[in-house]
């Protein structure tokens, strides 16, 4: 390359006529020329093709990429994370299909997305048995990090993709390991499986969206980085006009989202930081705040603070809820945990110390309700939206599902188990209204302890429906005289008189006395 190009016959004749920035302009397409005609282009292309076609060697390295992140995110440890970023294949398919766009090259391009797609399939699949069969499903640090995607990692992706890119074409693989690592392709299609495996729709959702970002801006990025280092392109010009709007189309569509996911965190820094300024601006200046949480997604949004103070502010919580609910304008509920200490260094870290101990209790008790949870909804066949939890009177309560082939003893059976995993709780199984078992009398008078007579009255009381009971007049109003006893009103129903010791219990339809048909 030329050490110094000739200027325009004007500007020499004449050098106080130079313009300084045309001079420049002038310098840089001269340099970027000779750059391009030094590329072995042909080369660069058979290394992009060797590298994004669906072989099984590609499909072997991203099960293992997939199960190495997977349990890199599950232990929330960034450096098995980074190892499963480096393993990853899916950078090869990605800027081939970049390549086979800026030559348009079709066959090239069709090849890549089978590849990609299947390597997305097995990657998700794969991540998603591990959690299945895995006891750690709880959200990690390093989850929760990629299911809030912003414009910054837009940007991050797009000055990885045109290192990556730049490295490609000029045979500097070795940068391809930075780029692999700042783009994390591999780590968000975990967070996918993560959230298709325990159903979590946010969780999905965002990483789905972080995975689509990364791909989307490396794809085009290589791309234009290819065109713009001179490979031949069988487009025409309209084609070619046609493919650059849709590139700028779809960076504009991905940024829109971006740009609001950014701004909701730019929101949240700040409000913790007005929250961190309000909470201390309520006590003396020889408070401390010793921990502050934010639960933004609560309503109203939530706010627990923990604060060392040696003068309690009865009224504090009050005070922070009305202020902090003026200067963000939205409605905050605050509750602030006041520990009274001393004024020296030695008080406050016993105090310090006794509030960490606090908060690992109730993490620990969070985490408990949390698998208590999760176990009574999967044996109830609900989701666990639909338990209700009382943590004032230590109860849990699901409402059931029909379940294949279980009866009315089965859920009875479901909740005395959950009974005995934490007797400290009370689990309630709300069964549907399936039959109700029959009980018979022995000598005019029903058994202390039959068990059918207890496995009906469970399920009345649980179920909360209209009863009648059936059989002879004189067996009956002994059963009702003992449900009335028991706390449970029911009726005769002469409609199935009978003449033997046999009670039979039926559901009734709300509001008549008429049988409802059993679920």
């Amino acid at each position: 390359m030329a050490l110094k190009a000739p200027l325009p016959e004007s500007e020499a004749k004449d050098p106080g006529k130079v313009d300084p920035l045309r001079e420049a302009m002038h310098w840089l397409l001269h340099w970027w020329q000779d750059a391009v005609h030094d590329i072995d282009h042909v080369a660069v292309i058979n290394k992009v093709h060797g590298e994004s076609y669906l072989t099984g060697r590609y499909v072997f390295m991203t099960c293992m990429s997939a199960g190495i992140a997977i349990l890199g995110l599950l232990l929330s440890s960034p450096a098995v994370v980074i190892g499963a970023m480096l393993l990853s294949p899916l950078m090869g398919p990605i800027l081939g299909a970049g390549f086979a766009l800026a030559i348009g090259d079709v066959r090239w391009l069709r090849e890549c997305s089978i590849a990609l797609l299947v390597g997305i399939i097995v990657a998700i699949l794969f991540c998603a048995l591990i959690v299945l069969i895995s006891p750690l499903d709880t959200v990690t640090e390093e989850i929760a990090a990629r299911t809030r995607p912003n414009l910054f990692d837009l940007g991050v992706a797009l000055f990885s993709a045109l290192a990556g890119a730049y490295a490609m074409i000029k045979g500097r693989e070795g940068t391809i390991v930075g780029v692999a690592i700042a783009t994390a392709l591999m780590p968000p299609l975990a967070v996918v499986g993560f959230g298709l495996a325990t159903g979590n729709g946010v969780i999905l959702g965002g990483s789905l969206l972080l995975f689509f970002t990364n791909l989307m801006t490396i794809a085009l990025t290589a791309a234009i980085m290819a065109r713009l280092n001179g490979f031949r392109s069988a487009l025409s010009a309209q084609q070619t006009l046609v493919q650059s709007i849709i590139a700028i189309v779809v960076f504009v569509v991905l940024a829109v989202p971006l740009g609001l996911s950014l701004q909701q965190v730019a929101w949240e820094s700040n409000a913790i930081r007005r929250a961190n300024s309000v909470v201390a601006s309520a006590f003396s200046e020889k408070a401390r705040v010793s921990q502050l949480d934010i639960d933004y997604v609560s309503e109203p949004i939530a706010l627990k603070a923990t604060v060392l103070t040696p003068d309690l502010e009865p009224k504090a919580s009050e005070t922070v809820e009305r202020l902090l609910t003026q200067e963000l304008g939205v409605p905050i509920s605050v509750a602030i945990n006041q520990y009274r200490v001393g004024t020296d260094d030695q008080d406050v870290q016993n105090a310090e110390l006794a509030a960490a101990k606090l908060q690992a209790q109730s993490v620990e008790r969070d985490r408990r309700i949390a698998s208590m949870v999760d176990t009574l909804a999967l044996v109830a066949g609900v989701s666990g939206d639909d338990v209700f939890v009382d943590q004032a009177k230590k109860r849990i309560v699901a409402k059931a599902k029909p379940l294949p082939g279980a009866t009315m003893a089965s859920y009875y059976a479901l909740e005395q188990r959950m009974s005995k995993r934490d007797p400290e709780w009370t689990f309630i199984v709300e069964p549907p209204a399936l039959a109700l078992p029959r009980v018979s009398l022995s000598d005019g008078a029903l058994a202390e302890n039959d068990a059918n007579y207890a496995l009906a009255l469970w399920a009345i009381k649980r179920v909360d429906g209209p009863v009648a009971v059936t059989g002879s007049k004189d067996a009956a109003n002994i059963v009702l005289e003992r449900l009335r006893e028991d706390g449970v009103e029911a009726v005769y129903n002469r409609s199935n008189n009978v003449s033997d010791s046999r009670v039979n219990f039926i559901w009734l339809a709300p509001d008549t006395d008429a049988p409802r048909p059993e679920s």
